[in-house]
């Protein structure tokens, strides 16, 4: 297992507080689909996103923000999911009106069953044509009142289901929104809400290991062949990654060439042969163009692992996952490390050395 000379640790720095900072040096209002905006530029996810970005210098508009946000983030995406939102909202307001209405009905009953019977056993109804007008009034009552109650239960039932399709509508587009367009993997928004997870329980945190994955001297490759080759590369890497663990595995794309695994029910050692999995199965993959002969490999990953418990909070665990992947870095690329204690990073412009 591979270790770094102890370095001076340095506070890692709070992403949240940086695109803050980044955002109101540039004057941006800071609403939530402009912090989306900077959050992605900040992580790294899209570089042409953040070159245009960038290019907007420190007086941009917010139809400019808008119109980036509109190309790279699919806007008609979260309309669809406001729409979707609202018909819940319309279809929960029509069956709580539904309701009122069929207790309306049933307490105007009640109160007709009550007075009946007071009538009924008056000493002054004495007469018989009283007593069969009752029994007439009440049958003709408690068949309406049957006849309104299914039609009440008929649009219940219509309003579940309804109420049923749109929630799946709405299931679909939040997959959506928390899938990565290139990889098809989770994102790093679905990244973040699932780390968090880890710690809503001690439970499971002692089986819970984090593996962040970066791949080998990604820029060069980019810069030699281009970014669309790049981009199939990453889409490779994905299926490689994905291809090596189990279904149930959760797995995301958190930046530009990074990746991420949270492996639960299983120990540190097994979290380790998992990685090595990974890393050797790429390390096999041939990355040649079949029309042109070019070879583009080798592509390789360095893979840091840290065990949940070994972390005080969501944070401090990617911290020291990353670490480890700064020491599997700093070691000669191309292998899995696992954290332990003593273990420092110093994070400075050298570590986006390794990360190039």
């Amino acid at each position: 297992m591979s270790v770094a000379q102890p370095q001076p640790k340095v506070q890692v720095p709070d992403i949240a507080a940086q695109v803050t900072y980044a955002m109101r040096q540039m004057g941006i209002s800071p609403i939530p689909r402009n912090y989306e905006l900077f959050y992605e530029a900040y992580i790294g996810s899209n570089p042409k996103l953040t070159r245009e970005l960038a290019a907007l210098g420190s007086r941009a508009t917010q139809d400019e923000l808008d119109a980036i946000g509109a190309q790279y983030f699919s806007q008609h995406q979260v309309n669809m999911v406001d729409g979707a939102h609202s018909r819940i909202v319309g279809e929960l307001e029509s069956l709580v009106t539904l309701l009122r209405q069929e207790h309306s009905s049933l307490e105007s009953y009640n109160k007709l069953l009550g007075e009946t019977y007071s009538r009924i056993t008056s000493k002054s109804a004495s007469s018989a044509d009283l007593l069969h007008n009752a029994i007439s009034l009440l049958s003709d009552a408690t068949g309406s009142k049957m006849e309104r109650g299914k039609v009440t239960m008929d649009g219940v039932e219509a309003k579940s289901r309804e109420m049923e399709d749109i929630r799946k509508e709405l299931d679909e587009y939040k997959k959506i929104a928390n899938t990565d367009s290139l990889t098809r993997l989770h994102n790093r928004r679905a990244f973040d809400d699932r780390l968090a997870a880890i710690y809503d329980s001690p439970l499971g945190r002692t089986t819970t290991t984090l593996i962040i994955a970066d791949i080998d001297n990604f820029k060069k490759i980019n810069d030699t062949f281009g970014h669309p080759v790049g981009d199939k590369i990453l889409a490779t890497v994905a299926n490689v990654i994905k291809s090596n663990l189990r279904k149930d595995v959760f797995v995301a794309r958190t930046g530009g060439e990074e990746f991420a695994v949270i492996l639960e029910g299983s120990s540190s050692e097994d979290a380790m042969i998992v990685a090595e999995r990974v890393r050797r199965s790429l390390e096999a993959t041939p990355f040649r163009n079949s029309k042109t002969g070019v070879n583009y490999g080798p592509v390789t990953l360095s893979l840091g692992l840290c065990l949940a418990s070994e972390g005080d909070s969501p944070q401090d665990l990617y911290q020291k996952s990353d670490v480890a992947l700064y020491c599997a870095k700093s070691n000669g690329r191309n292998r899995s490390v696992t954290y332990e204690d003593g273990m420092k990073k110093e994070l400075s412009k050298s570590w986006l050395l390794y990360k190039k």
